[in-house]
């Protein structure tokens, strides 16, 4: 580990910050690289339908790069490749990747490495605007049309389901605000509160759902089934910008784990940090959450990992998070189109929930053998 110290006439003592060395960061992006590519191109290739890495290859170069291949596969196997698995994988990494970072954002910002994306209430907000859309054509039938159709190729499910994890978001933060600052604590309470008549709401509309409810469960489970090229196109800039965005302020985010107090004390404006880095993580998440459902444990395990294995150092764990996202449900993804097309929110949920719960023993083992 090395320490550094920076002082600059526009910002003020940039406070001492904990990185990484650089073989340390080397390993850990590049084994994160080569792991997202070649889970990658194992879900693209892998599937119901089993086509030869040489077509998939032949395929990808032909369509995405414009080679000069010659077509030695059938047109079916190309559909399959362009039209329906590789969105969807992109939307898996993308969304993997948005969750995680957002995870990384609020476990440092909350100082809680039990924090997830959904904690201040992303998700009950998201899925109240997403059962709205579902649920509304049912029960106002002059609304069929309107949300039959879609808006740069976004359906009224999507547009409501980002609307509304970002919207809560800033409730939550308006209502935990109380004198110029907003306490980590009343923060959380806020957001359970909120989430908690968000879900009530939610299963209000569920009541009322009829034939519809079997695809608000499928949305609450979260799925990728329906990813296109139209919905990656519009969440994927926004988990850009947002990744972009946090990732210059991995040092601020790195002061903050100190507390607010000794933030103050070497010049961050904490109060401004919060609200610019909650609305960037939430960005991130509703993003994410529109195009998925609610996909559990990606965004918690993930960071939490990296952070045990890493150190706390926002400027390698932000970049890690999202390739080690991408690649954890690029991973579930294929899992679940393999069992037959189950909701890949189940097998995160099969698979993180176990694997978090012999984490926390191990930390518990391991803190009492020290003590």
């Amino acid at each position: 580990m090395r320490a550094e110290s920076v002082v600059t006439p526009t910002t003020g003592i940039r406070p001492l910050v904990l990185g990484p060395s650089l073989t340390r960061a080397g390993v850990v992006l590049g084994f994160g690289t080569v792991l997202a590519l070649v889970v990658m191109g194992v879900a693209v290739t892998a599937g119901s339908v089993g086509i030869d890495l040489g077509d998939t290859a032949g395929i990808l170069g032909r369509r995405l790069l414009g080679l000069p291949i010659p077509v030695t596969w059938p047109a079916s196997s190309e559909t399959i490749i362009v039209d329906l698995r590789l969105p969807r994988v992109l939307t898996a990494m993308l969304v993997g990747g948005g969750l995680a970072i957002a995870g990384t954002v609020f476990q440092g910002l909350l100082r809680n490495p039990l924090a997830d994306p959904y904690i201040i209430g992303t998700a009950a907000g998201a899925s109240l605007g997403a059962t709205l859309g579902i649920v509304a054509p049912l029960l106002v039938p002059a609304l069929a049309v309107g949300a039959g159709t879609a808006w740069l190729g976004i359906g009224v499910v999507q547009l409501l389901a980002f609307a509304g994890g970002l919207g809560t978001v800033l409730l939550v933060y308006a209502i935990a605000r109380g004198g110029g600052r907003v306490p980590v604590v009343t923060l959380l309470l806020t957001g359970y509160a909120v989430s908690a008549v968000l879900a009530a709401g939610v299963a209000l509309l569920m009541f009322f759902s009829g034939r519809v409810l079997g695809a608000i469960f499928g949305w609450l489970m979260g799925s990728l089934a329906g990813a296109s090229w139209s919905q990656l196109a519009f969440a994927a800039p926004l988990v850009g910008i947002g990744f972009v965005l946090l990732l210059v302020r991995w040092r601020r985010l790195n002061v903050l784990l100190l507390g607010d107090a000794q933030a103050a004390h070497l010049g961050v404006d904490v109060e401004r940090e919060k609200l610019i880095l909650t609305a960037l993580a939430s960005l991130t998440t509703s993003a994410a959450v529109a195009i998925s459902g609610t996909i559990g444990f990606v965004g918690l395990v993930v960071p939490h990992v990296l952070r045990l294995a890493t150190g706390p150092d926002h400027r390698l764990l932000l970049p890690a998070s999202a390739l080690y996202g991408a690649a954890l449900l690029t991973l579930a993804d294929l899992g679940a189109r393999l069992a037959g097309g189950i909701p890949v929110g189940i097998v995160t949920a099969l698979l993180g929930a176990p694997f978090f719960l012999w984490l926390l023993r191990r930390s518990r083992s391991v803190r009492a053998g020290l003590s």
